[in-house]
């Protein structure tokens, strides 16, 4: 099954995502598709690295963005190595690829831009350059071994977008909250899009939930959704503060925070025998790894790679059933 080496430009005998630059020629292969693309979603990290380096300047971040696209042929941000997906409908379909898609197919990309062959012909030009979501006009193409979900009917496309983006962590958690039966959960940056997921699927597989947030605007808001059972203010990247938020050391720590240095402070919240995992593409693994041998701390560390077996229709499905964690989407995606 084709993992787009075809694509590969330079350095020469790498897979797609470990590529500099790939090759982003609409003409598919038998065993590929090409998506005609109207939305990127640019993961968290990317985007804040992205708006802190240029001030919030919105025509600087739009230029940049079409910079890194042009010059490696996907969108991956050099410095924080991450992307993000997209939407489209399904232009063309290689008679060899067995994705189960066809043409006319609106359907979210579930892999990284960060492998996806990616060309932009509009130059952005509907996007302020101010969130997370992207207008756009161009092709993408999908590999034999790439995922994509056909987008469902009943919600918005910008709804779907922004859940498929992290639809990873929920599915892993709940599998590691029911293998380990653990008790009690925390969850870094609890509010954004990957934390309430994460503190619905908690609380639904039997946990007591605790929610780590940044500011008071947060806590109210996640606590009119009743998501968690405790919530604190910390800053994620302070060690001392996030364990004291945390208090009682829990058996499963998850980190949705889209900025570096939350590695010890979700490590120094998890009890011993007890698992961390980082679905932040700022997280510093060696951080992680000798962090834990610093404070002779005996967790397991997982990292959430953003694929589980039917994970989107698990996200989905608890968007359906979950009314709280649809409103706070809704809300992100109205203030965006």
């Amino acid at each position: 099954m084709s993992i787009g080496l075809r694509r590969v430009i330079e350095p020469a005998g790498v897979l797609p995502q470990a590529a500099w630059r790939l090759d982003a020629d609409p003409e598919i292969a038998p065993d590929e598709v090409r998506i005609r693309v109207q939305r990127l979603n640019l993961d968290a990290a990317s985007y804040r690295q992205l708006a802190e380096k240029h001030a919030g300047d919105g025509d600087a971040i739009r230029a940049e963005v079409l910079e890194i696209v042009e010059t490696r042929g996907k969108m991956h941000n050099p410095v924080t190595g991450s992307g993000g997906m997209l939407i489209g409908v399904v232009d063309e379909v290689g008679p060899e690829s067995p994705l189960a898609v066809k043409p006319g197919d609106r359907v979210a990309t579930l892999v990284s831009l960060t492998l996806t062959p990616l060309r932009i012909t509009d130059g952005l030009k509907s996007w302020d350059g101010l969130s997370e979501q992207v207008p756009a006009e161009g092709t993408a193409i999908l590999f034999g071994r790439s995922v994509a979900g056909v987008l469902p009917d009943d919600l918005a496309p910008e709804l779907a977008l922004a859940v498929y983006d992290v639809c990873g962590a929920p599915a892993l958690t709940d599998r590691v909250i029911r293998e380990r039966k653990a008790a009690t959960v925390a969850v870094l940056g609890g509010a954004g899009k990957s934390g309430s997921l994460t503190l619905a699927v908690a609380r639904r597989a039997g946990a007591r939930t605790k929610a780590v947030v940044r500011d008071e605007a947060e806590r109210d808001a996640l606590h009119a959704a009743g998501l968690a059972d405790e919530i604190a203010i910390a800053d994620a990247r302070d060690p001392v503060a996030v364990s004291e938020a945390v208090g009682e050391p829990v058996d499963v720590t998850v980190v949705c925070v889209d900025v570096p240095g939350c590695e010890h402070g979700a490590i120094l919240a998890t009890a011993p025998g007890g698992t961390v995992i980082f679905f932040s593409m700022a997280t510093s693994f060696p951080a992680a790894a000798l962090g834990a041998e610093g404070l002779a701390a005996d967790v397991t560390m997982l990292v959430g790679n953003g694929y589980v077996p039917g994970h989107a229709d698990f996200a989905v499905d608890l968007l359906r059933r979950v009314p709280a964690v649809r409103a706070l989407f809704e809300a992100r995606i109205a203030a965006d």
